[in-house]
């Protein structure tokens, strides 16, 4: 009984598993950024639904891969990590790809980490990420999403 008891636990387990692999994002459109000699493969969550669902139930990312978030107007933005496994960094950008402000963000937590004023980009990295490499706020992102007319 009660090795069908663990065995239950298991394929419980390893259904909420496959359960929360299937929510995850992993065919969004992509694009290509650099920072400095960096050359990153971001994920783009454009749509309120990509946005509000991230990086929410996956169990990791490799090292050279982000995903950006783009809002349509200059705001305030403001992000937790509920659902997500991952220790992030967060990178607050602005619209001409300037880090305005950097936050590590504790997985599995809904504390509100926010931009230190108005951006239109979010860039989430693996926590580490930018300290490894030493950019820091002021530091410029390019790309097409920083493009200016």
């Amino acid at each position: 009984m009660k090795n069908i008891f663990a065995l239950m636990l298991c394929f419980l387990g390893a259904t909420l598993n496959i359960s929360s692999a299937q929510n995850a994002q992993l065919d969004l459109p992509r694009t290509k950024i650099t920072a400095g000699m960096n050359l990153i493969d971001v994920q783009l969550a454009t749509s309120p639904e990509q946005r509000s669902t991230g990086l929410m139930f996956r169990g990791s990312m490799p090292t050279s891969e982000g995903m950006l978030f783009v809002f349509d107007e200059l705001a305030q933005q403001c992000f937790w990590m509920k659902n997500t496994s991952i220790p992030l960094t967060a990178a607050f950008v602005a619209e001409n790809g300037v880090i305005v402000n950097l936050v590590d963000m504790k997985p599995q937590t809904t504390i509100p980490h926010c931009s230190a004023q108005p951006v239109r980009f979010v860039l989430e990295m693996n926590q580490g990420w930018f300290d490894r490499r030493g950019i820091k706020a002021g530091f410029k992102l390019r790309g097409r999403p920083f493009a200016t007319p």
